[in-house]
């Protein structure tokens, strides 16, 4: 094992120019298996069975992936329960810093700003330790370390957490499904635009369709903030070639066949977002083609950072470094960026984000 203190690690090929047949890994719904180093950050005491459930999901991931390399910032003791599993090959591509405080889902999101799980993990990420970042803690705690250690993009004041869905007609991407609150028609409109960005970078999704969550189709269905967005998209011109089809229902979700993106605010989207794992549970398990979502990319902060359900188990804390490594192996982060106008070079640090 290596020291993450003692300088910065030079940054290594994100992916190969072949991209290799899936060999059955763990994997989110509409995300395929690249190569490529890709050095994820993971925290071990993000979730409510941590660090037993993370330390499992990250040895998948690793025996999964083979250009794989994690650093697990948490208690010694247990990284040292994932690394006495591995063969000497594998343990090469571990490394550890050490950490003990964590931020608890009762906890307010501000706690963050201290030597965290979490916090120290975004700092790895910024110092240049590793590549991207995966929590399954507070989704607030990790959303505001992420927003004050890696600034913001350009006119995003609250980042989104994008979620990825297996429909009927093919993977939906929704958002937000809690990284902020706020249903404000701005939100809304800035959640259209990058969720139509993320759809064409993570997912090759070509000329995105997006679609406004609402209570009708009909024009003017919807509470205020839907009725003043509504005409805003109706009118933008939306990244990646995406055109704007009007408002879509629940059910518009799980078939894609109207929209490939469903823009809401992170309370209802986060509601929706559990009660279609619910709906899996009680169908017997997730759909064919595809896997439940797993894991959500956190959009509008200058890094790449995935956040798990806090009832994560260990084929979704696994599922997630699969989606991190994927963002990071396709340069989503930068991409996306470009995509909705914005420079990761300026990064916006000075107001703190709220997320409730």
């Amino acid at each position: 094992m290596t020291s993450p203190t003692t300088g910065r690690v030079t940054r290594t090929p994100r992916r190969s120019s072949e991209t290799p047949a899936d060999a059955g890994r763990l994997r989110p719904a509409g995300v395929g298996t690249e190569s490529g180093i890709a050095r994820i950050a993971v925290d071990l005491l993000g979730g409510d069975d941590a660090p037993a459930v993370v330390v499992d999901g990250a040895l998948r991931a690793v025996c999964d992936d083979p250009d794989l390399h994690l650093l697990l910032v948490g208690p010694t003791r247990a990284a040292g329960a994932l690394i006495d599993a591995l063969d000497p090959a594998e343990r090469d591509r571990i490394t550890v810093r050490p950490t003990h405080s964590f931020v608890d889902i009762a906890d307010d999101p501000g706690a963050s700003r201290a030597e965290t799980t979490v916090r120290a993990a975004v700092a790895a990420v910024r110092a240049g330790y590793a590549d991207a970042l995966v929590s399954a803690g507070s989704t607030g705690a990790t959303v505001t370390a992420a927003a004050l250690v890696l600034g913001r993009w350009p006119d995003v004041r609250r980042p989104a957490l994008a979620a990825a869905l297996p429909a009927v007609s093919g993977t939906v991407v929704l958002l937000d499904v809690g990284g902020s609150l706020e249903p404000s028609p701005t939100t809304l409109a800035r959640n259209a635009a990058l969720g139509a960005a993320y759809a064409s970078v993570a997912h090759g999704v070509a000329v995105p369709r997006v679609g406004l969550l609402s209570v009708g189709t009909e024009a003017g269905k919807g509470d205020r903030a839907r009725r003043l967005t509504d005409p805003v998209l109706s009118a933008a011109a939306l990244p990646g070639d995406a055109r704007y089809v009007g408002l879509v229902e629940g059910y518009d979700v799980c078939l894609g066949t109207r929209a490939d993106v469903v823009v809401t605010d992170g309370f209802t989207g986060n509601v929706l977002l559990k009660a279609v794992e619910g709906a899996y549970a009680m169908a017997g398990g997730d759909p064919p083609g595809g896997g439940a979502p797993r894991a959500a990319a956190l959009l509008g902060v200058a890094g790449t950072v995935v956040v798990c359900h806090g009832a994560a188990r260990p084929d979704d804390i696994a599922s997630g470094i699969a989606l991190a490594a994927h963002l990071w192996r396709r340069d989503a982060t930068e991409r996306v960026a470009a995509l909705v106008g914005g420079d990761r070079t300026e990064r916006t640090t000075d107001t703190e984000v709220r997320t409730s």
